[in-house]
């Protein structure tokens, strides 16, 4: 006999990324708040729950979904997550025959009816079926206990029969133990993700197959975390030389010690010596000048390992040596990053393994990397579709897992929007089986909906237009979309000030204040953010009208005084502090901007669900002037009403001030207070009768 379809209407299910298409992100201990519209046909109760489990795994957790008051038929469950691991959830929604029937009891009950016999044989026989199910589940204590209950309204007056029905044990038991013999499950039909490289048969399949929407948890790291960039060359900061890895301790040693937790390096690999660039991108490279490390592979220096991605440059040491540092790194609590830059030489082994790789001209020669007008003659691109793709595709994908297995789980790869969004989603997943705890982040930038796919995709952190976004406006707007929007589940942005590629026009122009101004917004606005080596300096010497370094350590040793007067490291070690300190910080989606009366002025807020860490950051963005204004403080996540007083800490300078109501003055100057990061306390009194501030 065929089943009798459901009758319970699960739609508009959220959060969902393109209809389930791709997972949703947490982090390993954050919870996910699923909402949709759940009703049915007639007048019974309906009862929903929320589902989720491990990939692979059999047995569901569940939580139950309650009506949102007002809602229109639309219902809320929350799940968390505490395993860095892919879960898939979904909603079972159900008519209650206990629920329905205790409203018609009550209600007949309630009106005065007298003959309520059958009605009561009725609640009875659903208190049997439920210790049925219950002891189909091997719970012999309530199967008997709900056997009990049953005998009891089975002889019960009606008084005592609607006094039962309303006990919560009753209604406990009914909640455990459902009938769900028509209920309905929320699935998805979506394409299968095709395996191209495994079975590029795929192509000609119409796979598709149901499924429940997913959820990729990630480890806390990808969400709140303060990177540093520094190439290996220049960790000395020698001009005259290039240091080894055995030299990078103490660059990590300051980098520990400003709070920064992830060492980024740039490609490490063996540098070409065919059409090497020098100095500021010259054509012509000068005897003992060292290239550039995006120009990856060299067969001909007689690397071990064969001089290509699974390789050191020769210069910086031995990948003992490169183990040597990834555990010194470990030993002091921070982890490495790498660059994975999919750029070849001339000189790379795949040229002369693999020439069907590259892009061909008419003449047979392979073409060079072109961004016209600016040329790349020392790089070689990869075609991604050639004809035998499938094993360049497991080739890239095993260049991560040999990193991955010399415990590197973290990977910036580079210009990811100019590859095909599905390799990524297949190596990114394949890596990820067999290391669920690596992060890659996404360095594209590039238009939107390329950065938010690629997002969807896998990358657990992308980057973004922070760095050109300067004033009042463009950071509201962009930020309110970032934090607002459907895109808050899936894209986590790890904004960068400036990058060896980028030296924007605000921090070339505004000096020291630009630098701090920036470095404030960077470490509040964002829990994961990093920084290129130098702007602790504030080095802003730049190409005449472009965006870019002079005397770029992409192309040369760099020369530096790590020590030189006009630092910010106090300023940036005070405020990784303060993140550490303060969970607020340590979340995207509580982001909230607030009103002020000067548009140079950006005043915003971050709190955590239970309240009790209230952050408040007013930042100037004029790195010439000073500036003043009224801010409009939201006295509702204080808590507070408009004649209390309340205290303010500012924990920049540690300075503490008495506010009270909505509107309060703030005065910003560049040179010597541009931003104010407030905790906010409190007044609360104490038993020994006196006040103070939490």
């Amino acid at each position: 006999m065929a089943l009798r379809p459901s009758t319970v209407i699960i739609e508009n299910v959220a959060p969902l990324a393109e209809g389930g298409r791709y997972p949703i992100k947490r982090v390993v201990g954050e919870s996910m708040e699923v909402e949709a519209d759940i009703f049915k046909d007639g007048h019974d109760v309906v009862r929903a729950r929320l589902k989720w489990r491990k990939v692979g795994e059999k047995e569901w957790h569940f939580s139950p979904m309650s009506p949102i008051p007002n809602g229109n038929d639309r219902w809320r469950g929350e799940c968390a997550f505490f395993e860095n691991a892919p879960f898939e959830f979904t909603i079972e929604a159900w008519g209650d025959a206990f629920l329905s029937w205790q409203h018609e009891f009550g209600t007949k009950f309630n009106a005065g009816l007298k003959d309520l016999r059958s009605e009561i044989l009725e609640g009875a026989q659903l208190l049997e079926q439920a210790s049925a199910r219950a002891h189909g589940l091997k719970s012999k204590k309530d199967a008997a206990r709900l056997a009990e209950l049953a005998l009891e309204m089975r002889e019960a007056s009606p008084e005592k029969v609607d006094a039962l029905a309303h006990l919560p044990e009753v209604e406990g038991l009914f909640w455990a133990y459902p009938s769900l013999s028509e209920a309905t499950e929320f699935s998805l039909e979506v394409p299968s993700v095709r395996t191209l490289v495994e079975e590029s048969s795929a192509r000609s399949k119409k796979a598709s197959n149901s499924r429940f929407p997913t959820v990729f948890v990630d480890r806390s790291q990808a969400l709140f975390a303060a990177w540093y960039e520094f190439f290996p060359r220049s960790a000395e900061g020698r001009a005259d030389r290039g240091s080894t890895f055995r030299d990078c301790l103490e660059r990590v040693d300051d980098a520990k010690r400003m709070g920064f937790d992830v060492i980024y390096f740039p490609p490490i690999h063996p540098i070409g010596l065919s059409a090497r660039k020098g100095k500021n991108n010259s054509v012509t490279c000068q005897p003992g000048e060292p290239g550039v490390p995006y120009a990856i592979g060299n067969r001909h220096q007689g690397c071990p390992n064969g001089g290509g991605h699974c390789d050191v440059a020769p210069e910086l040491g031995t990948l003992e040596d490169f183990d040597w540092l990834v555990e010194e790194i470990h030993a002091r609590g921070m982890e490495v990053a790498l660059d994975f830059a999919i750029n070849c030489s001339p000189d790379h082994p795949y040229v002369e393994a693999h020439p069907e790789w590259f892009f061909k001209r008419p003449d047979g020669t392979i073409k060079y990397a072109e961004n016209p007008p600016k040329k790349y003659q020392d790089v070689y691109p990869l075609n991604f579709h050639n004809a035998n793709w499938q094993l360049l595709w497991e080739e890239l994908t095993n260049v991560i897992l040999f990193w991955a297995r010399r415990k590197v789980r973290i990977f910036r790869v580079d210009n990811p929007h100019t590859k095909p969004v599905a390799l990524w989603e297949y190596l990114i997943g394949k890596v990820q089986a067999e290391f669920p705890d690596t992060i890659f982040l996404s360095e594209a930038f590039t238009r939107p909906k390329m950065m938010r796919v690629l997002a969807k995709a896998g990358f657990a952190q992308s980057y973004t237009y922070f760095t050109w976004r300067n004033n009042k406006h463009e950071l509201t707007e962009y930020f309110t979309e970032l934090t607002q929007t459907e895109s808050v589940e899936y894209f986590r942005p790890n904004l960068w000030p400036n990058t060896p590629d980028i030296l924007p026009f605000f921090l070339q122009q505004g000096g020291r204040p630009a630098f701090v101004i920036r470095m404030v917004l960077t470490a509040t606005l964002s829990p994961v953010y990093g920084i290129y080596s130098g702007y602790e300096l504030c080095e802003n010497a730049a190409l005449p009208n472009k965006e870019e370094y002079l005397d770029s350590e992409k192309y040369q040793w760099k020369e530096r005084d790590w020590n030189a007067l006009g630092n910010i490291k106090e300023l940036i070690t005070r405020l990784n502090r303060i993140r550490r300190e303060n969970r607020a910080l340590q979340g995207f989606r509580n982001l909230r901007f607030h009103g002020t009366d000067n548009d140079h002025v950006l005043f915003y807020s971050k709190t955590t669900e239970a309240r009790d860490n209230l952050i408040l950051v007013v930042v100037s963005l004029d790195p010439w002037h000073p500036r003043q204004s009224k801010i409009d403080v939201p006295l509702e996540l204080i808590g507070c009403s408009e004649d209390e007083t309340y205290q303010v800490h500012d924990l920049l300078s540690d300075e503490r001030f008495l506010w009270s109501g909505r509107r309060n003055y703030v005065a910003l100057d560049p040179h010597h207070r541009p931003a104010h990061v407030f905790r906010v306390r409190k007044k609360v009194r104490r038993e020994t009768d006196f006040e103070a501030y939490w």
